[in-house]
């Protein structure tokens, strides 16, 4: 006689589904972008450095920063009439407020996706500033300060030239981002070299 074989139905279990984080409020003013005041909110900060901690307790977010968060699903922006302003609208928004956001956009978002603090450098007379891996801005100063430009604009040597000052007489090296149409980024490091 042939043996029974025993077969056990095997159940799969469904995968334990994380909880859902809860979107960060904000309200898009003209220029910036304004957190509500809760822990969620600080933590943009404290972890990632994104935005400036305001005396009320919310987070100031450029436009780069909340598009960023906004794409990655951390942030739910509202106008001033309380309604939700989707990614294309804030684009459209933003390209009345700075013409070459997009340009900008695309240099800010590569760099933090490479794991890089990414600050801007109006004081510098540079478009950002960025910090190796690990240093937060405070505790260190930056290593570069970036230049972001369209693959078919023309840059000057004199526009060189000066954008390279500005690189070493803030001890900082000199990084243009090249964006191509679409979208992709290569970088160009510039350092003086005495003969």
């Amino acid at each position: 006689m042939p043996k029974k074989i025993k077969i056990n139905k095997i159940v799969s279990k469904k995968p334990e589904t994380k909880k859902k984080k809860k979107k960060v409020k904000a309200t898009l003013t003209r220029e910036r972008v304004l957190t509500e005041n809760t822990d969620s909110a600080h933590e943009f900060y404290n972890q990632s450095r994104f935005g400036n901690l305001l005396e009320d307790g919310k987070v100031q977010l450029s436009l780069l920063e909340a598009l960023y968060l906004m794409e990655k699903g951390k942030l739910l922006i509202k106008d001033y009439r309380k309604k939700n302003v989707s990614s294309d609208d804030f684009i459209k928004k933003t390209k009345n407020v700075e013409p070459n956001f997009w340009i900008r956009y695309c240099v800010f978002k590569d760099i933090r996706d490479r794991g890089y603090i990414i600050k801007t450098a109006l004081k510098f007379g540079a478009d950002f500033r960025v910090y190796d891996r690990g240093v937060k801005p405070g505790e260190d100063h930056a290593r570069w300060i970036i230049y972001p430009v369209h693959e078919g604009s023309a840059l000057t040597w004199y526009d060189f030239a000066a954008k390279n000052r500005v690189a070493h007489s803030t001890k900082k090296r000199l990084m243009i981002g090249i964006v191509d149409n679409e979208g992709d980024v290569t970088y160009y490091e510039i350092k003086w070299i005495r003969p």
